[in-house]
């Protein structure tokens, strides 16, 4: 591991936040110019986007709980985690912190709330991090997302995931696009949700994913970062 892949997460993370909750800053100031539709491309596109960008050098993991999960999946070394995150942190709030610059009178910068019970979201949240995790392990090369395939399918499951969940939970999927809005806006009541479902729903999708591996497998998928 070294600077540049720090650069990299950090800059992938801050991508992703700036376009994709800026997507949804503008679409409320513009009177849905965006639509939700819009806002779940939005983030679709620019996750796809960094992967084919960053996916060489750090893996574009832009996410707390997929960089654990990678972790947690033996991919990637202990030793990478905790930098990898606050890298992911410090992008993440200097998009927030960028929209509030450019957006001084909008409220929430796109924080994610649950639009019914926070157990609905919790366990909504922990499925839709769980698929996307799985399809990331399924198609990343050891710990990292990279390639063609890599960056199409995530980018379409985060993309699909948005559009119908969007509504509900807000689809963060997450703790790092969900933590810097919710920071910098103060809006801080429900961010337990966004940071603890989606480490659930990647450690899920961790052990389904190695019963998923054939037995006789012997490539172990591990990336020296």
């Amino acid at each position: 591991m070294s600077k540049h892949h720090l650069l990299a997460e950090a800059v992938g993370t801050f991508a992703l936040v700036f376009a994709g909750t800026g997507a949804i800053v503008i679409n409320d100031v513009t009177g849905g110019a965006v639509s939700h539709i819009g806002i779940s491309l939005t983030f679709g596109l620019v996750v796809l986007a960094m992967i084919y960008a960053l996916g060489d050098i750090s893996g574009a993991h832009c996410n707390p709980a997929v960089t654990i999960g990678f972790w947690a999946a033996g991919r990637i070394e202990r030793s990478t985690v905790v930098p990898y995150i606050l890298s992911q942190c410090a992008g993440a709030l200097l998009a927030s912190l960028s929209l509030r610059f450019l957006f001084p009178s909008h409220e929430s910068l796109g924080v994610t709330r649950p639009a019914g019970s926070a157990l609905q979201s919790f366990v909504l949240e922990s499925i839709l991090t769980f698929l996307l995790m799985l399809v990331i392990l399924q198609v990343s090369a050891g710990g990292k997302e990279k390639g063609v395939t890599a960056g199409m399918a995530v980018g379409a499951v985060v993309a699909l995931e948005a559009s119908f969940a969007g509504p509900i939970s807000g689809a963060s999927m997450n703790p790092a696009r969900s933590f810097a809005p919710a920071l910098v806006s103060l809006s801080l009541a429900h961010l337990w949700i966004y940071v603890l479902a989606p480490l659930v729903g990647a450690l899920g999708a961790v052990f389904v994913a190695r019963g998923l591996q054939p037995s006789d497998r012997t490539t172990s998928g591990r990336v020296e970062l």
